[in-house]
């Protein structure tokens, strides 16, 4: 019988203990930025009615949902002809699905608990999500997403918290980024000024593809969803325009000024920039018109992330929402969030070498085995260790020293303590795996001399 190699599906990854413990070093450092600005904690369903999430993501994200097949006889139901039709065979076999973001199931849970929320309601999320996209670097089909939330207010100091939040955390983690903004409401009047309002999904989707695919490619798209030669030819100035982010938006609002939508967008955007400047905002802002976020549920702001040094897509996104909870039934509820995307940090982070070297540590201190007395006192002295916060171990076996000090060298413990002859005089023999410095030391000491 032939033996099948063990694997993972594609686009998934394991994560070794030194990946684990670098990864809780970033999710704890995110963490605790989220919990200063008030956030509190949240967790959903891995997976979601489909219903909740069909149609939220607009047609490009309803392709990627892993749909997850009915239990029991799955296909009973199922007609003939919808054998032939893939969207009507799923909504017949499949009720679940994996959820594609966190901010779909936010709102769902908002519009269920809404009579025991206080609103505004300020939530943080660090869970796994699921897209079925087609696996490359810094892209994955299931990855972790940290959202923050703050639902219930339409105030723009709510966008400027989010930009402190950004810059607060890529701070701590040591990450040169650029903040790219932009508006949809702006977006929205640059497709009027063009006169293709009815077709603003169509024009946002290609253009958000501009770094992927570059300006040729977004302009045969645009051809392709019936966006005339001549408008095109419009759009490219628009997109291109340069200077600071005032000068920016004074000449688009050149440009763009008889929409009454177009320019609610630019004052907004106004607004968000004099708080950002008064407040002294070092990160590197930039007001980006090509900037869309593909997601069909952003009303207002947007909110896109890069890495200034290592090559890869956008660590982090988001924007307002004005009307996401009115499909569950609650409407005229404003929202804004964002969510870092925490593998393609950790990617950053492994590229630039910017974990620090205690992320990676597990145990401070092995205990050598030698049986008898010896192993009882080091099981004495291994409890004093925990208990003062020294993450410590005993090596199991009684076996060779240098198989024992291998093992310490591999997993990389820095400290080496032998409890030998000299345990009688209470004295243990500790060693400096790093230097190669033995010292003896008093076994009432052990934790003070380890922890300095």
């Amino acid at each position: 019988m032939a033996i099948n190699k063990p694997s993972i599906p594609k686009g998934t990854r394991d994560f070794s203990p030194v990946e684990m413990s670098r990864r809780t070093y970033m999710f704890d450092t995110i963490k605790e930025v989220f919990k200063q600005c008030g956030f509190l904690p949240l967790e959903t369903p891995a997976m979601e009615n489909l219903s909740t999430l069909l149609g939220k993501y607009g047609d490009e994200g309803d392709k990627l949902l892993f749909k997850i097949l009915n239990s029991g006889d799955f296909a009973a139901k199922v007609a003939p002809e919808q054998l032939s039709n893939s969207n009507a065979l799923a909504t017949k076999i499949c009720e679940k699905g994996l959820r594609y973001d966190l901010t779909v199931p936010f709102a769902r849970y908002v519009v269920q608990h809404q009579n025991e929320i206080a609103f505004p309601f300020r939530r943080y999320q660090i869970q796994p999500v699921w897209r079925a996209d087609r696996p490359q670097k810094g892209r994955y089909r299931e990855f972790y997403q940290c959202d923050v939330d703050i639902i219930g207010s339409k105030s723009l100091v709510n966008e400027v918290e989010l930009v402190n939040i950004v810059e607060k955390i890529f701070s701590k983690l040591g990450i040169a980024v650029t903040l790219k903004l932009n508006n949809r409401k702006i977006l929205y009047g640059i497709a009027e000024s063009i006169g293709y309002a009815d077709k603003m999904v169509d024009i946002t989707v290609a253009i958000d593809k501009l770094d992927k695919i570059g300006l040729e490619a977004v302009n045969t798209e645009l051809e392709t969803k019936g966006i005339s030669v001549e408008a095109i030819a419009k759009l490219k100035p628009i997109l291109e325009l340069s200077g600071t982010n005032s000068e920016k938006l004074q000449k688009l609002s050149a440009v763009i000024g008889e929409s009454e939508v177009g320019m609610l967008g630019i004052n907004e955007m106004s607004e968000i920039f004099s708080y950002t400047d008064a407040l002294g905002c070092k990160l590197d802002i930039e007001l980006d018109l090509s900037l869309a976020r593909g997601l069909n549920y952003y009303t207002g702001a947007i909110f896109e992330v890069k890495s200034k040094d290592f090559a890869i897509g956008s660590i982090c996104g988001g924007g307002r929402y004005d009307d996401l909870t009115g499909i569950f039934g609650m409407p005229n509820t404003s929202g804004v969030g964002i969510s870092f995307g925490a593998d393609r940090i950790y990617d950053v982070l492994v590229g630039l070498n910017l974990f620090p070297k205690s992320a990676a540590l597990v145990t401070k201190a092995m205990f050598i085995n030698f049986g008898g007395e010896e192993q009882l006192c080091a099981l004495k002295q291994l409890a004093i260790l925990r208990d003062n916060n020294i993450a410590s171990e005993l090596y199991p076996d009684v076996a060779k020293m240098k198989k024992q000090m291998e093992y310490a060298n591999k997993r990389e413990i820095p400290y080496v303590i032998i409890i030998g002859e000299e345990m009688s005089e209470g004295y243990a023999t500790l060693k400096n795996m790093i230097t190669g410095e033995q010292s003896k030391v008093k076994l009432a000491e052990l934790s003070e001399a380890i922890a300095d």
